[in-house]
């Protein structure tokens, strides 16, 4: 680096109240919001992912760069059995854990860190399953993990069996999602010897490419590269998240050489990034989905025919003009237009007034007050959720419907958005997280995901739809899972669970002199190859 570049990353770090080592490479990514915590099991959140499970962990298999693709993790191969019954897996020997201030491990990875990470999400005798007050393993929930593995067994200390109670087209790419990482179980029992179980969410220990140093609540998290990576050492020394909410103010640090990556850039800032001489722009069609969730136990969004009116009544087209700018389209399906299965014969509901404010009176609803949850924090899928909420409220107002917006912070969103006595409606969105419809329709939209902690904040518990995505998961053959899957979003469009919003493409700018940062379909930020010129 010159030295002009030193000197201006010596600065952001002294900005960020960070020591900047003289000649350690340091890599600043001004992240969108704080992250949950640091245990990757009880959270769904895409930024949390990134500040924990990214860098700090692996899991049992990886998606390749870029790709949706599986490659091995921590376990180097693995045997299936004739049935798809039996998953084998022969874990990578000498894999060395962490160490963090009060806490040096005593022995590598293997099975009984396997079986730990597993057991303490579905086993609620586990005494690490509720170790923290209020805590739900959302994932693991909904897609019904519990009752899918009928048991798992250390083999040797480098290989372990997992038994499934039926096939499951999906299991392996399950795996590779982010709440599967594996974590110490040696770690979790000197914190509980100790007395301190929360820690486990607070400083994290794990076996990936960058090591956790310290956390600055709301403001910064740094990293340093991990010494004994099994993997391909990092190019950067030091790795730096400057949490940055508002994309204008990622923008100007950006621009100042204050961060070298920025996620989410507002669209209207699109033209200004390209015309920079001193930025790059990577893009890609985004493998997500924003919608409006209604409470359909909650009357009277019990009624389809409601909640169709309620869609009739939102102008969609016009929150894409307003809100995306260009960088979205109109959604009519849960799964994106890039996702296979994807139904493209189901016709949207239309925008029209008139008709919503009659189908509304046939349903004997009148002076309906309801609220729209909107998040604080702009997501990949939603650029402005505050936005599209005030225009949802002034199209609901001409069909007689009074809408009060309601927001949180954006854990506290999170959290209280999947309460089944929720009021209302809320806008949420999903990037995939292993490029498999089951991804949204399962793990969004089953049965097995309503309840509070869940992911289904539709509360929709429909039996023909959710039959027909088990049945989809259960054969391996992609046609007919493709033909069950269009059968499901037919389901789902009569229903009308979610009002479906929009599909929106991916936009990171980043330094001209940033080298080797590839843009994951599932909208990770993961920073191990990444390097400066």
């Amino acid at each position: 680096m010159s030295k002009m570049t030193r000197s201006l990353l010596a600065a952001s770090a002294l900005m960020l109240g960070l020591s900047a080592p003289a000649f350690a490479k340091t890599f600043v990514y001004c992240s969108e919001a704080s992250p949950e915590g640091f245990d990757p099991a009880p959270y769904t959140a895409g930024t949390t992912f990134d500040a924990s499970a990214h860098p700090v962990f692996n899991r049992l298999v990886e998606f390749k760069k870029g790709t949706t693709e599986i490659e091995p993790g921590l376990a180097t191969s693995w045997d299936v059995s004739d049935d798809g019954l039996t998953y084998t897996f022969h874990l990578r020997p000498d894999v060395k854990w962490q160490s963090v201030q009060g806490y040096t491990p005593t022995r590598t990875m293997n099975a009984d860190d396997v079986i730990f990470s597993f057991d303490r999400q579905g086993n609620a005798e586990n005494p690490w399953h509720d170790y923290l007050p209020g805590i739900t393993y959302e994932y693991y929930s909904a897609m019904e993990m519990a009752d899918l593995i009928s048991s798992i067994e250390k083999v040797d200390d480098l290989t372990v069996k997992i038994t499934l109670t039926r096939p499951e087209a999906p299991f392996l790419a399950n795996l590779a999602m982010p709440f599967m990482s594996i974590v110490s179980k040696e770690y979790a029992d000197t914190l509980a010897k100790d007395g301190k179980q929360a820690q486990f969410n607070q400083v994290p220990v794990g076996t990936g490419p960058f090591q956790f140093v310290a956390y600055q609540q709301d403001a910064v998290i740094r990293y340093k590269k991990n010494p004994d990576y099994w993997g391909t050492a990092p190019k950067i020394d030091d790795l730096v998240f400057a949490i940055t909410p508002e994309a204008s103010v990622r923008l100007q640090r950006l621009q100042a050489n204050e961060c070298q990556l920025m996620p989410y850039p507002s669209p209207a800032d699109l033209e200004a990034i390209k015309a920079d001489s001193n930025l790059k722009l990577d893009s890609q069609p985004g493998l997500n989905v924003a919608y409006l969730a209604y409470n359909t136990t909650v009357a009277p969004f019990d009624k389809p025919e409601v909640r169709r009116a309620l869609n009739m009544a939102i102008n969609k087209q016009a929150i894409i003009d307003a809100v995306f700018q260009g960088a979205g389209e109109v959604a009519k399906n849960p799964i994106p237009p890039t996702m296979w299965s994807y139904n493209d014969s189901i016709q949207d509901d239309p925008y029209d007034p008139e008709k919503a404010k009659q189908m509304l009176a046939d349903a004997g609803v009148k002076d309906l007050d309801m609220e729209i949850w909107a998040m604080p924090v702009q997501r990949p899928y939603m650029p402005n959720a505050r936005r599209t909420a005030e225009l949802m409220q002034a199209d609901l107002e001409k069909v007689g419907v009074k809408a009060s917006i309601v927001s949180y912070e954006w854990g506290e969103y999170l959290k209280r958005s999947t309460d089944p006595a929720r009021k209302g409606a809320v806008i949420m969105g999903w990037t995939g997280d292993n490029g498999d419809p089951d991804n949204f329709m399962g793990v969004l939209l089953s049965c097995a995901a309503t309840g509070d902690g869940g992911s289904n904040r539709a509360q929709w518990c429909n039996k023909d739809f959710s039959d027909l995505i088990t049945k989809a998961k259960a054969t391996t053959d992609q046609a007919e899972r493709t033909k069950l899957y269009e059968q499901a979003q037919v389901i789902f469009k009569d229903q009308a669970p979610w009002d479906t919003l929009a599909h929106s493409t991916q936009y990171v700018p980043m330094r001209k002199n940033v080298e080797g940062f590839v843009m994951s379909p599932l909208g990770d930020f993961t920073f191990e190859t990444v390097d400066l010129k």
